[in-house]
């Protein structure tokens, strides 16, 4: 019986550390403002961040798409609301998709990268100007 145990908490230690290795964006993150949690996940053969919670209040925090430039969108709620697609592995990170930002209605090519402390760095690009912004896993 106690080889077994021994056994089991090997696995168990093993597994804990390739999940701690794990190179992969897949999980839910929490935005740098904090005003919401993103599950990013397989969709087909890319990779794809849907908003599964709005964390902040107030005023200027938007509870609906209200600035989607699709006039028919902007009373969808913001959960369920796809913010990231199309991202696919290249070396050490995801490129060739787009982010979404609702607060402004703008979307941009982008690419996500895991940044030191196992945060992930979302880089939004238009024409040449770029910028990021690091989330932090929930």
């Amino acid at each position: 019986m106690r080889p077994s145990l021994a056994g089991a908490a090997a696995a168990l230690a093993l597994s804990a550390q390739a999940t701690a290795a794990d190179p992969s964006v897949a999980g839910t993150w929490i935005t740098a403002d904090r005003s919401a949690v993103v599950r990013i996940a397989e969709c087909g053969a890319s990779l794809c961040g849907t908003v599964v919670q709005v964390l902040a209040t107030g005023s200027d925090v938007p509870r609906n798409d209200a600035r989607n430039p699709n006039a028919a969108l902007r009373a969808r709620p913001l959960v369920g609301v796809r913010v990231l697609s199309g991202f696919s592995a290249r070396g050490n990170q995801w490129s060739g998709g787009t982010a979404y930002d609702p607060k402004s209605g703008n979307s941009y090519r982008a690419t996500l990268a895991l940044a030191p402390g196992g945060r992930l760095k979302v880089t939004g690009c238009v024409l040449i100007v770029c910028r990021s912004q690091c989330w932090t896993r929930s």
